[in-house]
């Protein structure tokens, strides 16, 4: 839909796509890793970043929020501006408030030795662009700060809605600092609707919007055995040893089909519903490319009796990510480590929660913890599982706003990953949340050489100006 608003400000983001993209870059080659200390002066350079173009676009009141919690007392600062000044809308009614999110931290760039170009050295090839963090979230994120620079460029400094925006820098690590201060201070991010672009595109070229994402818990349990490491020589046999604790535990926690052996875990798990799995089911899905392209493996697992994207988007899983302890190092060292641990998650789907999985999860570690060995089970970090429903104008809206972009239907998916976020948005803020993101299946989020395909990163910036526009439209 054209509005007087939107047409200046889209002839303002395409003439300016250039230097958009070159910002980009100057963003990315700041290697903003939360989950890393050393990197801590880092991510603040990619917060002040950010906060700085933020006050040279227009928007106001422009600030970094500190942040500390338990888990993180010295946390990554959030990002905040807002611009309030919209004309009131149709009917003398107020302009609705959008609350824009993304975040600027990324995950670390290893293994670096598989990157075809340096991580943070941004790089062209083949019609996009690589780089730790290019989709997942600087670029995604990139596009709504140039949005609103598109409409205050081209609106004498106006917008067409109210805006707050708040920007993160440990969604990566969880997000608790955000977290508090959603529940903290709600009244400072009140809003009609957020808006979030950190997911992606069923397919090139096919307008989506994700309205459902898994939830989480990030654990790690640590196993004990002796006082100090031991020679292996000298007390094999009569020592415990942690890491085959470990691997009794996690080799109990599922079956070799898949389905997870934890007592009571699939009594609160939603089935969606026939309409939805009618329309997964006419989604362009090709299983044997996704296998080959995306996955690489010689063939999928999981449980029988579900298809790949009921897998993926609707079924709980639980997965182990690593084993850290004893000895890594060249050549040989008979030792039987004193201690090791295990990193393992859960995605949970509606209508598990979090607090009772783990409750679950840790008392069914505990009782299968094998002889000698004694057990710690701790919560790193834990997120809500999210249905979002598609009756409402926002989503209108945004479906609107991508078909005039890509000249094609949106489509309506779930996410296999989590935003933990949204699901407080959701819940202290009592909004819905739009997932209008633009990333490709392939774009290789938290993997070797992430990209985010240039015509995306321009058609987004477009989407959300149209977006914007078309809500006092609707």
């Amino acid at each position: 839909m054209e509005t007087a608003s939107n047409i200046p400000a889209i002839k303002f983001a395409k003439s300016n796509g250039s230097r958009f993209v070159e910002e980009l870059k100057t963003f990315l080659r700041i290697p903003s890793i939360s989950t890393s200390p050393e990197h801590a002066v880092d991510v603040r350079s990619a917060a002040e970043f950010v906060a700085t173009e933020l006050r040279r676009i227009g928007m106001q009141n422009v600030r970094l929020i500190e942040t500390t919690t338990a888990a993180h007392p010295g946390g990554h600062p959030l990002v905040y501006a807002d611009h309030l000044c919209a004309a009131p809308a149709a009917g003398g009614k107020s302009a609705p408030t959008v609350l824009l999110y993304g975040h600027y931290d990324v995950q670390p760039p290893d293994p670096l030795d598989e990157w075809k170009s340096p991580p943070f050295e941004p790089t062209e090839r083949d019609g996009n662009l690589y780089a730790r963090g290019a989709v997942d979230d600087k670029g995604q994120m990139w596009m709504h700060v140039k949005a609103l620079e598109s409409l205050l460029a081209s609106n004498e400094g106006k917008l067409p809605v109210n805006v707050r925006v708040i920007i993160e820098g440990e969604e990566e690590v969880g997000g608790e600092g955000i977290a508090a201060f959603v529940r903290q201070h709600p009244d400072q991010l009140a809003a009609d609707v957020a808006l979030v672009s950190d997911t992606e595109m069923f397919a090139p070229d096919l307008p989506t919007l994700c309205v459902g994402l898994r939830g989480m818990i990030y654990t790690e349990i640590e196993a004990r055995g002796a006082r100090t490491d031991l020679h292996s020589g000298m007390y094999g046999g009569a020592a415990p040893n942690p890491f085959m604790a470990l691997v009794e535990i996690i080799a109990k926690l599922k079956d070799d089909t898949g389905k997870i052996l934890i007592p009571g875990f699939y009594e609160k798990v939603a089935t969606p519903s026939a309409e939805e799995l009618k329309a997964w089911k006419s989604l362009p899905f090709n299983e044997e490319e996704y296998r080959e392209a995306e996955v690489g493996s010689t063939q999928l697992t999981g449980e029988p009796g579900f298809s790949v994207l009921e897998r993926t988007w609707s079924r709980p899983t639980l997965e182990v990510h690593g084993m850290p302890g004893g000895f890594i190092g060249a050549g040989a060292k008979t030792v039987i480590p004193a201690r090791a641990i295990a990193k393992i998650s859960m995605r949970l789907v509606p209508d598990q929660t979090p607090a009772e999985t783990f409750a679950l999860y840790k008392s069914f570690v505990e009782s299968i913890c094998p002889a000698g060995i004694t057990l710690e089970v701790r919560l790193i970090h834990a997120g809500d599982p999210i249905v979002v429903s598609t009756d409402n104008p926002y989503v209108h809206a945004a479906t609107s706003a991508m078909h005039d972009v890509f000249g094609k239907d949106t489509v309506y998916v779930r996410g296999g990953g989590s935003i933990p976020i949204v699901g407080d948005f959701i819940r202290e803020l009592k909004i819905p949340t739009l997932l209008m993101g633009f990333g490709l299946p392939d774009d290789n989020l938290h993997a070797p050489n992430e990209k985010f395909h240039l015509a995306n990163f321009h058609r987004g910036i477009e989407s959300i100006i149209r977006f914007l526009s078309n809500i006092t439209a609707s």
